[in-house]
């Protein structure tokens, strides 16, 4: 699978895909993500079970604001709605191929009901 492009319109119904789904936050003048963007690629056409995406965010401002995206590349990693993994800067092959398999391998029930509990429980008090 080829990778896609996502805008302010088009965002939420990728998280909301029961695919997992990566997204890279990229700028057309950002040389380390130029570097990035065949390494993306091709990771994406060994799983095509898995939504490999783009945000260039100069012109998605808004996404990117949303996110709290202060550098470039940076990484997002969502299942089942759930933002799972989050790193700035541009990541070798081998990583994002570690990255996705464990993506991919995860117990989304355990990961939900974890959710669930801690938001059962609150804060602490202190």
């Amino acid at each position: 699978m080829t990778t896609i492009d996502l805008n302010k319109d088009t965002f939420q119904d990728a998280i909301d895909s029961d695919k997992p789904l990566i997204v890279d936050f990229w700028a057309p003048w950002c040389g380390p993500c130029k570097s990035f963007a065949p390494v993306f690629e091709a990771e994406s056409a060994d799983h095509p079970d898995v939504t490999f995406a783009k945000i260039n965010t100069e012109e998605q401002p808004e996404i990117a604001e949303a996110l709290g995206i202060r550098s470039i590349p940076t990484l997002m990693a969502f299942r089942e709605r759930v933002l799972l993994f989050r790193q700035a800067g541009a990541l070798a092959r081998p990583q994002l191929a570690d990255l996705v398999n464990q993506l991919k391998e995860l117990d989304m029930e355990k990961i939900h009901a974890e959710m669930e509990a801690s938001q059962n429980n609150g804060p602490d008090p202190a």
